[in-house]
């Protein structure tokens, strides 16, 4: 099991780390003489693996630290194959190796601190005088509970750090990575806009080392470095489009052991290329702005805001990359930001302002929609309220909820098949992702009124995409959705598990299901889908609230307590 050894009743001794293989004889029992095969699996796994043979080894890599079981069945060779009983064997991972810098621009002035836990110098960075500031859109959101989950006092309202795209960078005073060695650097962007030009997030080492950026000519994020003897500047790039105005989460990496450069958006593995001897290169760490490679002076100032930069001197695991880009305050809750918060309450007119997110988007309504000082209220014919371009990354995480209530007699006119949407993004192939209600029965009832027998319909709330062809990746309310009062809906996307969850007030409903998600095009919409300028699927309905964050909340817990159930 070197590095590791395994657990004893009084000694549990951490080693290795998050990456660090570890490899497993697996052998019979004496007496057992009929072995052909063993199942496997490790604590942090949902599904078996299998090796054949009477002895086998086995080499496993855990993912993050802290305490691992391996569970390990003898298979033999009567009839099918009988599995014997488990047999484990724990061990523990320890700590990999931590961040030699961290910047979370939570500063009210001054220079952006150094929070890295390793014991190396700090780093910290200063400001430009011009075109860097700090304001209250940080990507923590609002935070109300300290990483131990306890509540804090007073509630505190992040910060991130605001770039004018002209002028605007923060820098440290020397290196903080030797990019010759294996390394891995990590953000939340948001930029302004996006064109044909480079926007460089971070940088080191002038024009020979790595810039994590916007490649201008390929329209989505890269990693670009240098190699030692050519050939010279080598790009792993995403294979989908950047996109403007939304946090997206990026993470690159150099493992010098495997010789690979690879890339991350969201989360999720983008692409890798080789890359071999990469050139120990110095200067200070960049925000911002790179040096340019083509005149004196620097190129590439990004505009928009940088947040929850980290930086380590090794290659993180997949599950780290991810967690990084859940950013988890504690168990239960991952930090989540508020991008767009609409309330109908005492609001009338054809538009409706945000409340409370600091974004400032703008649902205008048309058609039979109408602010009637307590809802949206939706006609069903032709209402509807749309907000300019996404307010998410749609393949990155967000979660969405509104308070709803049908409109019972329309509803009731419906026939069965009948879908009413309530939010939503299209694309041209369908549904991106929306919550919507549809009618899939009818049922006979008494009426307490006049006594008689009626077909009332039975739907159900639903949340994902729907495709072109009619094909749906949902999940669906427990219960038939209610048609006498409003409902609670909040709708999750979790893009590092690639996962869609439903919540009916506070509880979720159904399983998480999984969900590939796709980059969208349309507008924002309540009350329909809309595609090149046409709507369609109109819901009848009062629509008290809409909120989206950026970011999937983890449990019924944070629900509640974010939306009030």
């Amino acid at each position: 099991m070197a590095p590791y050894s395994g657990c004893l009743a009084n000694d549990c001794r951490a080693a290795g780390g998050p990456g660090v293989d570890v490899t497993f004889a697996l052998a019979p029992n004496e007496g057992d003489a009929n072995v052909v095969s063993y199942a496997y699996r490790l604590s942090s796994e949902n599904t078996w693996r299998t090796v054949g043979g009477a002895t086998a080894r086995v080499t496993l890599t855990p993912q993050r630290s802290g305490l691992f079981f391996l569970e390990v069945r003898a298979r033999d060779d009567v009839g099918r194959g009988r599995l014997g009983p488990g047999t484990q064997v724990s061990f523990m991972v320890a700590e990999g190796d931590a961040e030699t810098g961290r910047w979370r621009f939570g500063e009210a002035a001054g220079a952006a601190l150094d929070s890295g836990t390793s014991q190396g110098a700090r780093h910290d960075a200063a400001l430009s005088v011009v075109g860097a500031t700090r304001d209250e859109r940080g990507r923590r959101g609002r935070i109300s509970l300290d990483t131990q989950g306890v509540p804090l006092p007073e509630p505190v309202t992040d910060r991130g750090l605001l770039l004018d795209g002209t002028e605007g960078y923060a820098a440290t005073d020397g290196p903080v990575v030797k990019t010759g060695a294996s390394y891995t650097v990590s953000a939340w962007v948001r930029p302004n806009a996006l064109g044909s030009t480079d926007q460089v997030v971070l940088a080191q080492g002038g024009t020979d080392g790595f810039r994590l950026l916007y490649d201008g000519a390929r329209g989505t994020w890269a990693l670009r470095t240098a190699t030692e003897g050519g050939p010279g500047q080598v790009t792993v790039a995403a294979g989908r489009p950047a996109v403007p105005g939304v946090w997206t989460h990026l993470a690159a990496m150099y493992d010098a052991a495997a010789g690979r450069l690879r890339l991350y958006v969201n989360g999720r593995f983008q692409a890798e290329e080789s890359a071999v001897a990469l050139v120990a290169a110095d200067g200070p760490l960049e925000f911002g702005r790179a040096a340019s490679t083509v005149s004196a002076g620097y190129a590439g100032y990004f505009g928009g805001s940088l947040d929850e930069v980290g930086v380590w001197q090794r290659p993180l695991t997949e599950t780290e990359i991810a967690d990084e880009a859940r950013v988890v305050v504690n168990d239960g809750y991952n930090a989540v930001e508020l991008v767009a918060d609409w309330s109908a309450t005492g609001r009338s007119g054809t538009t409706l302002g945000d409340t409370a997110s600091g974004y400032a988007p703008e649902l205008t309504l048309s058609g039979g929609a109408a602010l009637d000082g307590r809802a949206i209220v939706l006609d069903g014919v032709d209402g509807a309220a749309t907000a300019n371009g996404p307010l998410v990354d749609d393949t990155g995480s967000f979660t969405v909820s509104t308070e709803v209530a049908l409109d019972a007699a329309a509803i009731s006119t419906r026939p069965v098949g009948y879908v009413g949407q309530i939010l939503g993004r299209r694309s041209a192939d369908g549904s991106v992702w929306g919550l919507w209600y549809q009618v899939t029965g009818m049922d006979t009832v008494l009426d307490p009124d006049t006594f008689e027998e009626v077909t009332v319909p039975v739907g159900a709330w639903r949340f994902g995409r729907r495709n072109a062809d009619g094909t749906q990746v949902t999940v669906t309310s427990d219960q038939p959705a209610r048609l006498d009062g409003p409902v609670r809906l909040t709708g999750v996307h979790d893009a590092q598990d690639g996962v869609i969850e439903l919540y009916v007030g506070a509880v979720r409903n159904g399983d998480a299901e999984p969900f590939t998600a796709t980059p969208g095009s349309g507008d924002f919409t309540v009350g329909a889908v809309t595609e090149s300028g046409s709507s369609g699927e109109h819901l009848p309905a009062r629509v008290m609230d809409v909120r989206v964050w950026a970011g999937a909340m983890a449990s019924s817990q944070q629900v509640d307590a974010a939306t009030g159930g």
